[in-house]
């Protein structure tokens, strides 16, 4: 921050020292989200920069947490470009992870809002469904929970799921419902 002198002649001068950069910010929190078509070729490189993300994160590849929370993206975005598509329009991945509480969470916005999913429910198979249709059983039975709500700020929706890490889990930490 500096200061202006009053008059035309003088130099700009540090009025204050700045502060270091601290805060509570954990070192193990990540976030990452970026836009994809609303494709299979969208979906598909969704599901590839979550992985390398996670790897990067330290949740390496063939780990349990590190293949589930990558099938819970897969799932979410195909489930963004199946029912959630409008022509021209994208979806947006985000994807954190909190150290502390070991908590991934996953949030997938399309521009669709009146194709919405059933609210959660205790997922048991459902006799007669045929190749499709499991994607949210998958999602309910990895995701510690899962939800939706339409977006505030325009049209579609955001569907999201939570993956706690077992360790964490076990030692019950279990972040708050967002």
């Amino acid at each position: 921050m500096t200061t202006k002198s009053d008059t035309p002649t003088s130099t700009t001068q540090i009025a204050t020292s700045t502060p270091p950069l601290t805060g509570d910010a954990d070192p193990r929190d990540h976030t990452f989200e970026m836009r994809f078509t609303s494709t299979p070729r969208g979906a598909r490189l969704a599901r590839r920069l979550a992985a390398v993300r996670l790897d990067a994160w330290g949740m390496p590849y063939g780990t349990a947490h590190h293949d589930a929370i990558v099938l819970i993206v897969a799932e979410l975005t195909a489930n963004a470009v199946r029912h959630g598509h409008v022509s021209g329009r994208d979806f947006h991945l985000r994807l954190s992870h909190e150290g502390r509480s070991g908590t991934s969470r996953v949030e997938v916005t399309d521009t669709r809002g009146e194709r919405v999913p059933p609210r959660p429910v205790v997922a048991h198979p459902v006799p007669g469904i045929t190749e499709s249709g499991r994607g949210l059983l998958l999602v309910a039975h990895l995701a510690a929970r899962w939800d939706w709500h339409l977006r505030p700020d325009g049209p579609g929706k955001t569907v999201w799921a939570e993956y706690v890490l077992p360790s964490t889990a076990a030692e019950g930490i279990v972040p708050s419902d967002l």
